[in-house]
């Protein structure tokens, strides 16, 4: 399971500029069962995702694939998180 942080760069103006290719490269890890959840940092930090179903390189491939990250309107950090104990709800990410 991941933890992607993509927080605003110097860049941040730019960033209506590739909302729309960042809005649908979000909508292709949902449709590729890859994100779990997409918010937002506070206060107006950037964004934040959590991700399972994939390996790290894979994901890093993903992150790099982000308009948001490719024009560097946000810097990217991937943090890697082993389950160990989870609510019943969560149970899944153990596996």
């Amino acid at each position: 399971m991941f933890i992607v942080l993509l927080k605003f760069s110097g860049n941040k103006g730019q960033a209506s500029q590739f909302m729309e290719g960042h809005k649908e490269w979000i909508k292709r890890g949902f449709d590729d069962g890859v994100f779990l959840l997409v918010g937002s940092l506070q206060p107006n930090l950037g964004g934040g995702i959590v991700a399972h179903n994939t390996s790290l390189p894979d994901l890093q491939s993903r992150v790099n694939g982000d308009p948001f990250v490719a024009e560097k309107i946000v810097s990217a950090e991937i943090l890697e998180i082993t389950p160990s104990k989870a609510d019943d709800r969560l149970e899944f990410l153990l596996d």
